[in-house]
């Protein structure tokens, strides 16, 4: 059970077992909610000492000392966001809530801060021909092209490194002895990088059917052509919450059409939209997949992501969406390779 499931309490308890859940779950927090696990309030040392001064007896329910409005952190809010809000607020914790309100976890502001190493593997697809970046692709990988006077694929391994990340699994195909070279093993890094190679092209999910390491870790699969400032570990976390098989990182995707919309019904128009605004959730190319999901993919075998997918939702896995609200770029074509040349000092230095 995580720990934080340790600091809740009913809004009828009373004052002397909040003292007794703070002290004794090392959490220095009690989240008061109701049978519905909705957070009603929090209470800290703070509350229980300002109820004292007022001459509130200890034996009197919590929910006369505790804040009933409490800053809160959205399952989708940014890390960013997220640690802003903290320093902000001066609190050193700050209940994880989802779109119902309902306490799903709670965030440390050390966590945050310092880097807990992470034994989960870490796959970077790197096999693809670049064929919408030619000619720029002809000489080297995709994963290898200068984004902010660096290969993309070497931000993004630093992007994991700075999370506390250290076992990399690099799929290539196209042009794998320059990526091999360019990397080597990860020591320059301190992290250790292997290599799955694809005789052929085999998909995403089919590469990472080749991959041969044993783990009871979540593993994250991620395309080697995206800059992001997404939080892995948060990523991690929500996959966990959620009791997933795997978790498809998302993006909100705007199409503005053109021209006036006509809904018809029977010959006859009953609206007209002047040129709406569609919204989309799409694949951002980033996933968390458990363990025992690789017991679905044939080694050696041409699978598509999308493909993959499907078959673990036909068998009733819990296949989840993880929004992304952070940075997020994928340079696949050549005005977003410039784009992302543009921003890469602002975002990333």
């Amino acid at each position: 059970m995580s720990r934080w499931k340790n600091s809740l309490i009913s809004p009828e308890a009373t004052i002397l077992e909040a003292i007794q859940i703070i002290d004794c779950s090392a959490l220095q927090i009690a989240l008061v909610v109701d049978e519905a696990n909705h957070l009603l309030g929090t209470v800290t040392d703070g509350d229980i000492r300002r109820g004292i001064l007022k001459g509130i007896n200890l034996d009197n329910p919590v929910r006369q000392i505790m804040n009933s409005k409490p800053s809160v952190i959205r399952t989708n809010d940014s890390r960013i966001n997220a640690l802003a809000l903290m320093r902000s607020t001066t609190l050193h914790h700050i209940p994880v809530v989802d779109e119902n309100y309902c306490v799903v976890d709670l965030e440390f502001i050390n966590e945050f801060i310092s880097t807990e190493q992470k034994d989960n593997p870490v796959i970077l697809m790197a096999g693809g021909l670049g064929n919408r970046l030619k000619p720029l692709t002809e000489s080297r990988p995709k994963p290898l092209l200068d984004v902010g006077g660096k290969p993309v694929l070497e931000t993004i391994l630093d992007s994991f490194i700075e999370q506390g990340f250290k076992n990399f699994y690099i799929a290539v195909n196209y042009m794998a002895d320059m990526i091999r070279e360019y990397f080597g093993d990860g020591s320059r890094w301190a992290v250790q990088i292997e290599y799955i190679y694809e005789d052929r092209p085999l998909g995403t999910a089919g590469a990472v059917g080749l991959f041969s390491g044993r783990t009871d870790k979540t593993i994250i699969l991620m395309n080697g052509d995206i800059l992001t400032k997404v939080d892995f570990r948060r990523l991690l976390k929500f996959h966990a919450r959620q009791d997933a098989a795997a978790t498809v990182c998302v993006r909100d995707y705007s199409l503005q059409i053109p021209y006036g919309v006509i809904k018809v019904d029977k010959q006859l128009v009953y609206d007209i939209e002047e040129k709406p605004l569609l919204h989309f959730l799409v694949n951002a190319g980033i996933y968390a997949l458990s363990p025992e999901v690789l017991d679905y993919i044939s080694p050696n075998s041409y699978l598509k992501m999308t493909d993959f997918l499907t078959t673990l939702m036909e068998k009733n896995k819990n296949v989840s969406v993880f929004p992304i609200r952070e940075y997020w770029i994928d340079i696949g074509h050549i005005n977003d390779y410039g784009r992302a040349n543009g921003e890469f000092a602002e975002v990333f230095i």
